[in-house]
């Protein structure tokens, strides 16, 4: 005799790579759940798991807007959404590795060198964020003007600049403490010139 294993609802954690990814997977949760046992105490448990686990998607999508704004020039965010434990894993364009970077000030210092090579830089979400736990991931496109002055660009100040890149993020306790970044560094040089 062959016995059929029972089916598997899908593990939440996975469910949240997508917020609403998620809130259909817990939907249908919540639906089976009540199906299989209608008592009021079961019913109101899985919707209140429902709501909160909906408020807490919200929560890093906001600190994501939070995140753009910030390298967008709104520097007043950063000691709301950073860490002073924060973090940089980056390859640099001076060759360090962004271990020097730590906590809102260091940050913030980064994005303000960064902004005065390409005075008007604009960050804006390429693809929406994926979220998944104490990660999210977002990528991004950046537009500026180069405003002269990086050694071996031959590219004319005022000239504008398109690049890419993704930001990987890691959240705890409503702060990003952790950051991850990719960026299309050939993009770049090759519109500066310095190849």
């Amino acid at each position: 005799m062959t016995t059929v294993p029972p089916a598997r609802t899908p593990r939440r954690h996975r469910a949240r790579l997508l917020v609403p990814a998620a809130l259909a997977v817990l939907a249908c949760t919540a639906t089976t759940a009540t199906a299989s046992d209608s008592s009021p105490k079961t019913t109101a448990a899985t919707i209140t798991t429902v709501q909160s686990h909906h408020e807490g998607a919200r929560r890093p999508k906001a600190m994501l807007d939070d995140w753009l704004r910030l390298w967008n020039g709104d520097y007043e965010r950063a000691p709301g959404i950073i860490s002073p434990a924060f973090r940089v894993h980056a390859a640099l364009l001076d060759g360090g590795d962004g271990s020097s970077i730590r906590g809102a000030d260091g940050l913030v210092a980064w994005i303000t060198q960064t902004r005065a090579a390409f005075p008007g830089l604009r960050f804006t979400e390429q693809v929406a964020p994926l979220i998944d736990g104490h990660h999210a991931s977002v990528r991004w496109t950046a537009t500026g003007t180069y405003a002269g002055g990086f050694p071996g660009a031959k590219a004319e100040p005022g000239t504008v600049v398109t690049f890419t890149g993704t930001d990987t993020l890691r959240m705890r306790d409503g702060r990003f403490v952790e950051y991850w970044v990719n960026t299309d560094t050939l993009q770049l040089l090759t519109q500066l010139k310095a190849l």
